[in-house]
């Protein structure tokens, strides 16, 4: 009895997975791909598509942040690639990207455009950026301390015998 609740568990779980790969596969079905998804202002973002078809050498893309761009065709035939920039004053949120190419073909997709993270080093405290190599060798110092402490005080316990 104990054995078929465990076959039926596994048999519920496989199931549940088994049905939820079609709706996965149908998830990414724009035939568009935009790299990075989350882009910061000032990075350049590749969108490639083959939703064109082979033939097709040449498209038109728009971006509701950055403007037109053009597609041209990439490494592989039937690979169409585009490039731009996130302009600087690009607000945080979600941006579309529009897809034209010959004859009829017109297709969406939208990435995320994050704030700018901080670039450089952070200052807490500990002096300028520049003076690395004394705070590790301190940092190595403390270290050597505590394991030469660690040491000492291990030898220095006394044995669980007891008289």
């Amino acid at each position: 009895m104990r054995n078929a609740r465990v076959v039926i568990g596994i048999g519920l779980v496989l199931g549940a997975l088994g049905l939820s790969v079609p709706a996965a596969a149908a998830a990414d079905d724009s035939g568009i791909r935009i790299h990075p998804g989350n882009a910061s202002p000032g990075s350049t973002v590749t969108v490639t598509t083959t939703a064109c078809g082979p033939e097709v050498t040449y498209g038109k893309g728009e971006s509701e942040a950055a403007g037109a761009f053009h597609f041209f065709e990439g490494d592989r035939k039937g690979v169409l690639t585009g490039q731009f920039e996130v302009p600087e004053g690009a607000r945080p949120g979600s941006d579309t990207v529009t897809l034209k190419c010959p004859p009829r073909t017109k297709i969406t997709d939208t990435y995320e455009i994050t704030s700018r993270h901080p670039s450089g080093a952070v200052d807490a405290g500990f002096g300028a950026d520049v003076d690395k190599g004394t705070q590790i060798a301190l940092g190595g110092v403390l270290l050597a301390g505590a394991a030469a402490g660690s040491v000492v005080r291990m030898r220095r316990r006394p044995s669980g015998v007891r008289i």
